[in-house]
Parts: structure tokens; C-alpha cells; sequence
């Protein structure tokens, strides 16, 4: 299952240098729904694509929103030349369905 979407790069206020981008909410929805094994935290393995930087991780689900977040590695930041509040374009293909 693959998903396209475009949100802002936030900074987590409880941790200076952690950056995520929420999964909006039809999204965080869909991928709730889909049957698999239980993992910790609820994350989901995921492949991440931001322009032309993929990278392997999970996303996990957001305290506050209700919604799904997807960590942002500082060197895909970097690479991809996003800072705090940019909208960022990303691709997510689900892993282990």
C-alpha cells in the first residue's frame, strides 16, 4: 500500500532536534485499518521517499493528533534542504503487510 501526501517539517517540543511530519489524518486512517501484527508503540515499518532521498523507517502514532508521524532524519533534511515549517512532498510505501 503506497501514500502520497504533503504536510509541514515540525520540531518535537519535547526533544530539540527531532523533526516529523504528520501523516494527515484520511491517511493515518487507512493505514489503522490494515490488518497486520501488533508491534511496539504501534509503529508501522514504512519506506519513506522526500525527493530523491528513500530511507527505511516507521511511523508511529502522535500523542495529540490522533494522527500517524514519520521521523525525519537529519541528513534527508539536509540532503532535501527542509527546514522546521516547510512543506514536505513524501511517499510512503507500508513494509510487512
Amino acid at each position: 500500500m503506497h501514500f502520497t501526501f504533503t504536510a509541514p517539517l515540525w520540531e518535537w517540543s519535547a526533544r530539540a532536534s527531532w523533526y516529523f511530519v504528520s501523516v494527515p489524518e484520511e491517511e493515518s486512517v487507512d493505514i489503522r485499518e490494515i490488518p497486520r501484527m501488533p508491534s511496539g508503540f504501534g509503529a508501522v515499518k514504512v519506506r519513506a521517499t522526500v525527493g530523491n532521498s528513500t530511507w527505511d523507517t516507521s511511523v508511529f502514532p502522535g500523542a495529540a493528533e490522533g494522527v500517524y508521524v514519520l521521523p525525519m532524519k537529519k541528513s534527508v533534511r539536509v540532503a532535501e534542504g527542509i527546514d522546521e515549517g516547510d512543506p514536505v512532498t513524501v511517499h510512503l510505501e507500508l513494509l510487512e503487510l
